[in-house]
């Protein structure tokens, strides 16, 4: 049997050798708490510090800007409500501002603020999956308590103009927050000269372990902390700090700041080349957002005729693991959210597919996909006119 070939990498990676080395002492002989004052306590306490340093400069931030969180789940959460509930203890309205396509991670949490007595507001997207700019305009002439932008989508890989958002939330003075989960790494990714409040990472998605994630906070003030315990990084996000996940994601990012470039390079041929193979190979499969930037490796592809359940399963059964769009959503019946607002037909949704590609992707990987899909296809078209699906 033929190895398995995994093209899931937005859903999680494979954890990098040289990030379990780095963290495999945290795991045993440096076990102190890292608020404890002895000996045990400060060998912890300098290898979160360095984790953090490591993942300022990634990401062109100061380290006491790094809050180490358990994911991006509960850094876009922090982000959101928190900021939200920022701006109502200001005296401020109480309102997140987000896109339709956003992770829902942002819209559940933008939900939680209504909940909390807020507001929300849903920016609508063009056909190619960019946010509506007039929209925002409108949006922050009412001075939002935040605005959440995600800078790549993790089902379409379609790239967000932040530089553009988070400049007219600078000028409006509202805090702009952006997922960069799929984007560090990915594409260029800095900070340093970018006008925004918040931003989000991931470690799972950059070779390091589940677990650990990060949100940048450029001004303390911006956020209010949602969970409430000791005073640990600087009262943000109390509780014990993840030591070893945190020294992963230190230098899972300091690998992919340094890869950038050439990964991206090198993700984007192969996400190209695939992408002619399959649509001169495949009647009628689309290649869902083409018209708009995209990140280097992310490829949505819409297959009519089709249902993408099926397709999955016989590409596993061949050997090779992908998914129908996010992985958040896996078991669930509803078709894509991001799709939907994109105006994508019901049918198109529905025979979506996701290939994403990581660090382990050869050409051997792309071309064995390649001539494998439109078997696949062919099976599954024909069991959908067998059953009367189509």
């Amino acid at each position: 049997m033929e190895t398995p070939i995994y093209l899931d990498h937005a859903a999680t990676t494979p954890v990098r050798p040289e990030v379990v080395e780095a963290m495999l002492p945290f795991l045993g002989g440096t076990f102190g708490n890292p608020s404890s004052a002895h000996r045990f306590g400060r060998a912890a306490r300098a290898g979160l510090e360095q984790a953090r340093r490591e993942v300022a400069e990634a990401i062109g931030a100061e380290p006491g800007q790094v809050i180490f969180t358990s994911g991006g789940t509960e850094a876009d959460n922090l982000a959101v409500i928190g900021a939200a509930v920022a701006a109502r203890d200001k005296g401020r309205r109480m309102s997140a501002v987000v896109a339709s396509t956003e992770h829902k991670a942002v819209l559940a949490a933008a939900h939680k603020v209504v909940q909390l007595g807020g507001e929300e507001v849903i920016l609508s997207v063009d056909s190619c999956g960019l946010v509506d700019l007039d929209a925002l305009d409108r949006a922050l002439m009412e001075r939002p308590g935040v605005v959440s932008v995600m800078w790549v989508n993790n089902e379409l890989g379609v790239i967000q103009p932040v530089e553009t958002v988070a400049e007219r939330c600078h000028a409006a003075q509202v805090p702009f927050h952006t997922d960069a989960v799929q984007a560090f790494g990915k594409i260029p990714v800095s900070v340093a000269s970018l006008p925004c409040s918040l931003v989000t990472l991931s470690g799972h998605k950059i070779g390091a372990p589940k677990g650990i994630g990060a949100l940048v906070v450029r001004l303390r003030g911006v956020v209010e902390s949602i969970i409430h315990g000791g005073g640990q990084q600087f009262g943000i996000r109390p509780g014990t700090e993840n030591v070893a996940g945190a020294v992963a994601l230190g230098r899972a990012a300091t690998l992919a700041a340094a890869e950038q470039a050439s990964e991206a390079v090198r993700l984007g041929g192969l996400r190209d080349a695939l992408a002619a193979r399959l649509k001169a190979t495949v009647e009628g499969l689309a290649v869902n957002a083409e018209g708009a930037p995209r990140a280097p490796h992310i490829l949505s592809v819409a297959v009519p005729g089709s249902d993408s359940e099926a397709l999955l399963m016989h590409l596993d059964l061949a050997g090779i693991a992908a998914s129908g769009g996010s992985a958040c959503a896996t078991g669930s019946v509803e078709p894509s959210h991001v799709l939907t607002a994109l105006g994508t037909p019901r049918d198109l949704v529905l025979g979506t597919v996701r290939f994403s590609l990581g660090h382990e992707t050869t050409p051997a990987d792309i071309e064995r996909l390649a001539a494998t899909f439109p078997g696949v296809v062919e099976k599954v078209r024909q069991l959908a006119v067998v059953l009367g699906r189509v």
